[in-house]
């Protein structure tokens, strides 16, 4: 049989899968496994994930805050395994909606979806302004809230652009992005390994005597938010699984190798940083209160910090990339299902490019906009930034559920990819890690601060729920289309590959 012979014939099949999932696609199957890795890779970024919130948690915890990184990718790891099994037997562009919808049903999806793209659309606003300081720097500009505000809306424009370009360009952006940013953080953190190491690797286990009401723990909780706000991503590798040939096969296998990769490449680049801060003394009292800067400065100089800044540079632009195709392969496959305002509009897909064009516009416009609130309402539109990591992990845990739910109902996960006999052990011990990581993330930890301050998440995640709420029940957007909803245990998808992939 000839290539083309053999591509046409993956292509047929994957269609037909799809239609025997109740959904036809014009999407273009392009992207390969490395590519789709590359986008839940670029998603994660390591280097953004890591660079962010090292400053911080390192005070707050010290040195011993590396073991979050280990600690909490475990956790995530077994919520992957659990989409692994899911997007196995659905793939489905959108990821947790319409998995929502198959493991649950219509309401369920539907708050799963609101929720998630919610948080999504925050996170990018969130990490186009993060890019801020760091590109005003590269070019010589002063880094205030006016630079910073121009800059984010730039980088969206960017990104909108570059993801209305087709699924092609987003997969090269999206390698392109995994190589110099996995490249960046390997050779930066094997430069400041070997000539720029000021402390012991013993200092892993240093608390420094920081302690909070005679506890060390409640300060390691706080500094593990620094792997919490990391190791979400994977689960956009399922977002374009109809623009994945062979989607139940390679989508799970992209999954657990961003897990993999990203949190690998994620505690090398923690390690090498915490080994190379000159005076912890001084970044644990707060005298150097960013101990980034002052830890690129000296080990590289000023042309070389540029470099530096250029490679973290290109990491924050192919995050919002690989975030914003994220967000509008879920908004388009909402839509599909008449599930929203405007579904006619923004279920098309572009003649020319095959990617949902409207939506990609929206997921640009609504990011922009808090871009543009957060300049007028900064106190405000903290605590919705916030909220964005605590809505993914609140998605993640509706996914998580469900999928336990679907369990009780009958349900064997039917893919190419299946935990077998662990499948319900995993599952319920996912749905344990999110629970609690839901709760740190949100637990008040400045007593003396206004109540806003410690119950800001909490409250901003309880006016997004509840807004979710009052449009569902008012309008009632899951009554409209007619896709399947509900029927997990009833399906049953023919396996291509009897050999189950957990042991590869």
């Amino acid at each position: 049989m000839s290539n083309a012979t053999s591509k046409a014939a993956a292509a047929d099949r994957d269609a037909e899968q799809l239609r025997a999932l109740g959904y036809t696609s014009n999407f273009e199957r392009s992207m390969s496994l490395w590519e789709n890795f590359a986008l839940g890779f670029t998603y994660l970024s390591p280097v953004v994930g890591v660079y962010t919130l090292f400053g911080l948690c390192l005070a707050a915890g010290g040195p011993p805050m590396f073991w979050s990184y280990l600690l909490v990718g475990i956790g995530q790891l077994l919520v992957c395994l659990v989409f692994c099994e899911v997007v196995s037997q659905f793939p489905i562009s959108g990821g947790v909606y319409p998995w929502a919808r198959r493991l649950v049903g219509k309401r369920w999806a539907w708050m799963v979806g609101w929720i998630y793209s919610v948080s999504l659309c925050v996170t990018i606003a969130a990490v186009a302004l993060g890019a801020g300081p760091y590109i005003a720097s590269l070019l010589g500009f002063e880094p205030t809230a006016v630079t910073n505000t121009l800059i984010a809306l730039g980088l969206t424009l960017i990104a909108t652009l570059l993801n209305l370009s087709g699924t092609k360009l987003l997969a090269r952006m999206a390698m392109f992005g995994f190589i110099c940013e996995l490249l960046g953080a390997l050779v930066i953190g094997g430069y400041l390994l070997i000539f720029e190491r000021h402390q012991p690797i013993s200092v892993l286990f240093n608390t420094f005597d920081i302690s909070i009401d005679g506890s060390y723990w409640p300060a390691f909780l706080t500094a593990s938010l620094a792997g919490m706000f990391l190791y979400y991503g994977f689960e956009a590798c399922g977002d374009v699984a109809e623009e994945t040939p062979n989607p139940s096969k390679r989508i799970p296998k992209a999954m657990r190798m961003t897990i993999y990769i990203g949190g690998g490449a994620a505690m090398f680049a923690a390690i090498a940083l915490i080994l190379a801060v000159p005076d912890m003394a001084k970044v644990i009292s707060g005298e150097d209160s960013d101990p980034m800067s002052t830890i690129l400065n000296n080990a590289f100089g000023p042309l070389g910090s540029r470099l530096v800044m250029a490679v973290i540079i290109v990491s924050f632009v192919s995050c919002v990339l690989s975030l914003q195709a994220a967000a509008s392969r879920l908004l388009y496959s909402y839509a599909r299902d008449e599930m929203v305002m405007g579904s006619s509009i923004l279920k098309r897909l572009s003649p020319n490019t095959h990617v949902p064009a409207a939506a990609l516009v929206v997921c640009g416009l609504l990011p922009a906009a808090i871009v543009c609130a957060g300049f007028f309402l900064q106190n405000a539109i903290a605590a919705v930034v916030a909220f964005a990591a605590i809505g993914i992990y609140l998605s993640f845990q509706m996914i998580v559920g469900g999928a336990l739910f679907a369990r009780f109902r009958g349900w064997q996960p039917s893919g190419q990819f299946t935990l077998g006999n662990w499948g319900w052990i995993v599952n319920i011990a996912a749905l344990i890690y999110g629970v609690l990581a839901i709760v740190n993330m949100s637990w008040p930890r400045t007593p003396d601060a206004p109540w806003y301050v410690n119950y800001g998440i909490v409250v901003t995640a309880a006016v997004v729920i509840a807004i979710g709420l009052i449009y569902m029940f008012a309008l009632k957007p899951y009554d409209r289309g007619q896709a399947p909803a509900g029927d997990a245990w009833k399906l049953s998808t023919p396996k291509l590959d009897s050999d189950s992939e957990l042991a590869r």
